[in-house]
């Protein structure tokens, strides 16, 4: 057996990249994987409501929708298929599974098999020592949990994680819960991913979040520049929008250490050509830059649109909005003006001819659009990157007009809308002033731990009990074997799911997993129907109604799970037992708790929902410290590798969503059959003595020592010298802790410096 069998990864096959996205093989394959998972009827009953106005808002990525008169009856892509399929299968993980299969042999199966068993039925329970999770009553396991919180000598040896799929009413009593027990200990999945994203952009112009409209990017940009994104996978339907834009005449630039199919060429499943022509060609240019090359690439972008300036004033800055709207323009002015070219174009892989072409078509665009996503933010200096994106969009007053300003693509699908609801561990005095002015009581007001400081305090034994409200913590976090061991030294780890996942097996002394409703199901509550409502990337509000069955009548939404555990905890003292039978209740309280969503849900359940306030987008007004949109200075910098190594970034695969893995194959990049690859550019493998198709081991190397990943096979990618690519979580096991952005404390899953190893004997 060799090293790649012995990792479950004996069928993998490695074809031609493609070099285009989605077409009839994308149709193909979605209707193959619904049927599969849910039956011919019970697939097209459920895609045909998936981001539809009276339907349910699809469990995949944030992506917008489009005005409700302008949807298409089969408003999904291929992902948002399977993230569907995934959740409404016909398969069950029963207690029956659980009594078969000892969590030992659990531990041994991938995540793939892990998740492929089907949905979850009941509450499970694994006690201390035992071999076997077993059922529990719903009662018996909030009393657990319940008695578990109230004995803890501190509240902060708590933790509350979230998962970006939660309703905006589930983390709405989700933080409430968690301030009413005494802590701000809510790490959630932003903090792994634009957590960056948030610092930067509070910091230049006031709001953490992004600032277009699917409008502004279809209808009316002139430009648009996606940087580190990979919309073909990650986020699908965006291309449809992209296509549009193209064929209005909008220019289309991707930057992107890989070629991505998806921004190659569109094949629209709902047109002809796209079924039977050749489909619609996206980027105009592709920058293939180096790995953390992006901070060198907008700040030479920067430098040339300043001397392009100089030498015919007007032409190139927007300096009436510069004047009215900005500050700091000199401070930044000066530091482009001192840039080195040849560091400039060392560490970001490109000429600087390049970049003058790239800035050709900045000046003949008069709105900007630039969209991304963790390419940028999961880097040491992710959050200058960032501010250097917006010295970018100010420099030409690319804000607060149509067809202008930044887009960063969330992930989850309601990851923006948990934040708004008061998922984060340092939420303003404001936001918890309005929360003791409704619920009489005054929120802790220190600051609580992220992610991975969440995970260093599990660590050194500062925390009893970990409580998850979706995901799949233990896979997503960097450094698996330590984030393993820090869940392991808990008390009680408590996992919200509807199937079972790698956390569920990484676990503390006991673990509980309570299996919830998705988005899919039908919710009734003693207050009749209920609906949720989520927030996309756009800062649109709308409802989300599932429409099927329960997977099983043993099954709690997370409003029900939450406020069911704050009623055993603390009686009726803000009335839980009113929130969780009727969510309106919550949504009067949102209403007067989170800024702009008055009337909340009249708004929310109107079709479409409503827009949240976006000062800089509506009226150019900047909430920063001086009351403008801020230009920063900041330092050009990048990860350098030792000689005989390589830059890694973690990436996912085509069959995957997050963590979730619903396949073995990524037909874009040509994989088949298995996960375990990594990416080297034909230039690295001559030079470092390797050959298409070996198998290696994948070694980081960090301040505190070096972590190995066994066993993948080197495939020849067109990626720049230097840079290398591997799918996570495979690759997590690689992201050292402490390797994390200055100042958002983002794991750098896109910097990890590696070197490949031949195999070590296996015994």
């Amino acid at each position: 057996m060799n090293d790649l069998q012995a990792a479950g990864e004996g069928n993998l096959r490695i074809g031609e990249p493609e070099a285009a996205a989605v077409g009839i093989p994308g149709v193909a394959v979605s209707v193959r994987y619904a049927f599969s998972e849910m039956g011919p009827a019970r697939s097209v009953q459920t895609l045909l409501k998936v981001n539809q106005a009276d339907g349910f808002d699809c469990p995949s990525c944030a992506w917008g929708d489009p005005a409700v008169r302008q949807r298409k009856h089969a408003e999904f892509c291929e992902n948002g298929a399977k993230a569907v399929a995934w959740e409404a299968t016909r398969k069950r993980a029963d207690a029956g599974f659980f009594a078969g299969h000892p969590v030992a042999f659990l531990r041994e199966q991938t995540d793939h098999w892990l998740e492929s068993n089907g949905r979850l039925t009941e509450p499970m329970y694994l006690a201390q020592d035992a071999t076997h999770y077993v059922p529990l009553s719903w009662d018996e396991a909030l009393k657990l949990v319940g008695a578990r919180l109230r004995s803890l000598p501190d509240p902060n040896r708590a933790v509350f994680y979230t998962s970006g799929r939660a309703s905006n009413e589930a983390a709405f009593a989700y933080q409430l819960l968690a301030r009413r027990l005494g802590t701000n200990n809510l790490p959630d999945c932003s903090n792994m991913c634009h957590e960056s994203s948030g610092a930067a952009l509070s910091q230049t112009i006031g709001i953490g979040k992004g600032q277009v409209t699917l409008e502004d990017i279809s209808q009316h940009a002139a430009l648009i520049v996606i940087v580190g994104q990979n919309p073909g996978t990650n986020h699908p339907r965006m291309l449809s929008s992209l296509e549009e834009a193209k064929q209005r005449g909008a220019k289309i630039v991707a930057v992107n250490p890989l070629p991505e199919a998806g921004l190659i060429r569109f094949k629209n499943p709902q047109k002809a050509r796209g079924i039977a022509g050749r489909g619609t060609r996206l980027a105009d240019r592709f920058l293939p830059v180096r790995v953390n090359g992006d901070l060198a690439l907008f700040a030479g972008l920067n430098r040339i649109l300043l001397e392009r300036d100089d030498a015919a004033p007007g032409t190139a800055l927007d300096h009436a909005f510069i004047g009215k709207y900005t500050d700091g323009f000199d401070q930044a002015a000066a530091a482009w003006r001192a840039l080195d070219w040849t560091r400039i174009e060392t560490l970001s892989g490109l000429s600087r001819a390049r970049l003058e072409e790239l800035a050709d078509d900045v000046i003949a665009a008069d709105s900007v659009v630039v969209c991304w996503a963790m390419g940028l933010t999961q880097h040491k200096n992710a959050v200058e990157t960032i501010r250097e994106v917006m010295n970018f969009l100010l420099l030409r007053g690319n804000i607060g007009r149509p067809g202008a300003g930044p887009c960063p693509v969330r992930g989850h699908s309601n990851v923006q809308g948990d934040r708004t609801m008061g998922i984060y561990e340092k939420m303003p005095d404001s936001f918890l002033d309005a929360l003791r002015d409704e619920f009489g009581f005054d929120p802790p007001r220190g600051h609580g731990w992220d992610t991975v400081d969440s995970i260093r305090a599990m660590r050194d034994g500062k925390v009893d009990v970990f409580f998850a409200l979706g995901g799949n913590f233990a896979a997503a976090a960097p450094d698996t074997l330590v984030t393993a061991a820090a869940l392991a030294r808990c008390q009680l780890t408590v996992h919200v799911a509807t199937k079972l996942n790698r956390s569920h097996l990484m676990c503390g002394r006991e673990a509980l997993i309570l299996p919830c409703l998705g988005r899919t199901e039908r919710d009734v509550r003693g207050g009749g129907e209920q609906y949720v409502t989520v927030e996309d990337s756009m800062s649109v509000v709308h409802a989300s109604r599932g429409l099927l069955p329960p997977a099983s009548p043993g099954l709690r939404s997370e409003v029900a799970i939450v406020t069911g555990l704050a009623q055993e905890m603390f009686g009726e003292d803000v009335g839980w037992r009113a929130m969780g039978e009727d969510y309106s209740v919550i949504r009067s309280h949102i209403a007067r708790v989170v800024p702009g969503c008055e009337d909340y849900s009249a708004r929310s359940s109107q079709p479409g929902g409503f827009v949240l306030p976006r000062p800089p987008h509506d009226s150019r007004t900047f909430r920063t410290s001086t009351g403008k949109a801020r230009f920063t200075v900041n330092e050009v910098t990048a990860i350098c590798v030792p000689p005989g190594h390589l830059l890694l970034q973690t990436i996912r695969s085509h069959d995957q969503f997050n963590t979730t893995v619903y396949g073995l194959d990524d037909r874009y990049r040509g994989v088949h059959g298995g996960r375990r690859v990594v990416f080297v550019s034909a230039e690295d493998l001559a030079g470092l003595g390797f050959a298409d198709g070996d198998v290696v081991d994948l070694v980081s190397v960090w301040s505190d020592g070096e972590r190995r990943a066994p066993a993948f096979r080197v495939t020849e990618y067109p990626t720049p010298a230097g840079c290398a690519a591997a799918y996570f979580p495979e690759a997590n096991v690689l992201v050292p802790l402490d390797s994390t952005a200055d100042i958002s404390n983002t794991p750098t899953s896109k910097s990890v410096v590696i070197r490949l190893e031949r195999p070590r004997a296996r015994t």
